[in-house]
């Protein structure tokens, strides 16, 4: 009963979310850099304080998950980091919240119970289960601006509507659930099933 109502939240609305999925929209790349050469932006400034961190709470030192929402839905935003290297071992597609619109233009974000938007700051990443939409691991948010993560029933999952390729229009769009490609979560779930610690989730813009 428990993970039926952890997959409520990324449920109720999720009619919009496949509306959304066939709904793309043309994105403005500002170099006219192809999306398939477009490089982690912010990603290596996000390390000192993450090793700090990860240092001082017993996490996993090695790899962290982080996630820059100042890029485009459709570029490869979500990055498996390697801690040790300061480099970008994988990347992916991530969907953002569309706080419970049609279709959100721009980024909005919020904390509140029932916003439907994505929270930025750092989770952990917790136990996984199967649900609705199979594979999915559960996130406890760590700053004021993400700790009611559990209680938005906010968790990391996938959904075919998140292609595997970088593309120039937008995804779609989630109820505040960090959602990747099903193949995607599977190079997920080998790092975290076989992490000895936790694992740092981040998501900034």
């Amino acid at each position: 009963m428990k993970y039926k109502i952890l997959l409520a939240t990324c449920i109720t609305g999720w009619m919009l979310f496949a509306f959304n999925n066939g709904k793309h929209r043309v994105q403005t790349v500002n170099d006219n850099t192809p999306v398939e050469l477009a490089k982690p932006v912010i990603v290596h400034e996000q390390a000192t304080s993450i090793k700090e961190f990860v240092r001082l709470n017993d996490y996993n030192s090695g790899i962290c998950f982080l996630i820059n929402m100042s890029l485009p839905s459709g570029y490869k935003r979500f990055f498996i980091y390697d801690l040790k290297k300061d480099s970008v071992v994988n990347a992916g597609l991530v969907t953002h919240g569309n706080c419970y619109q049609y279709w959100l233009e721009g980024r909005r974000y919020s904390n509140k119970v029932g916003s439907g938007c994505t929270s930025l700051g750092k989770y952990r990443v917790g136990k996984s289960y199967f649900g609705r939409f199979g594979l999915a691991y559960k996130l406890y948010g760590l700053d004021s601006t993400n700790n009611n993560a559990l209680k938005r029933f906010v968790v990391m999952h996938s959904h075919t509507c998140v292609p595997d390729e970088a593309t120039t229009d937008d995804i779609c769009q989630s109820n505040g659930c960090p959602t990747v490609s099903p193949s995607f979560l599977r190079t997920l779930q080998a790092i975290v099933d076989k992490s000895p610690k936790p694992l740092l989730l981040y998501i900034y813009q």
